[in-house]
This record gives structure tokens, sequence and C-alpha cells, in this order.
């Protein structure tokens, strides 16, 4: 007599039980694989991934937004400077 047929005759369940379900197994190995092959895509498995290629995207976009910026602060200010200046000299200049 086994130790568990002994067990589940004195009315206690077995404490492991073994399962060699080969198919579960390979159901697991081949999410594990394509889990992997989705990891080097957007790591990049020695080249650029995706996510790389989104860094520099995102890097290049912030350089360019600060350009923009100081080239919009420019012209505000030049744009200020000939208001005020036309402002100040409107009886000069024959406006009314």
């Amino acid at each position: 007599m086994t130790d568990t047929e002994e067990r589940s005759r004195n009315g206690r369940q077995p404490l492991v039980v073994r399962v060699t379900d080969i198919d579960f197994q390979r159901e697991v190995l081949e999410k594990l694989g394509i889990l992997e092959a989705q990891m080097e895509m957007l790591v990049g498995a020695g080249q650029p991934g995706r996510m790389r290629i989104a860094e520099e995207k995102i890097s290049l976009l912030e350089r360019s937004e600060i350009r923009r910026s100081v080239h919009d602060r420019i012209l505000n200010a030049v744009i200020t400077v000939i208001i005020s200046a036309a402002i100040a000299l409107h009886d000069h200049l024959g406006l009314k």
C-alpha cells in the first residue's frame, strides 16, 4: 500500500499532489517564449528596440519645443517693443 492510499484511507488528504501534465508545461513554455520575443522587440536585442526609438523621438521633440519657445519669446519681445515705441512716439509719428 502506498503512502497516498494509506492517507486517503485514514481520511487525510495528501500534502503534495504531483502533476505530470506535459500539455500544461508545454503551454507555459510557449507563453514564456512569446513573452521573451515581445520583450526583445520592445527593448531591442542588440539593436534599437521600440522603447529606444521612442526615447529618441521624445528627445528630439523636447529640443524642438525648447527652440520654438525661444523663438516665440523673441518674437513676442520684438512685437512688444514695436507697440511700446508706437505708443510712446505716437505724437511724433503723426498717429492720433
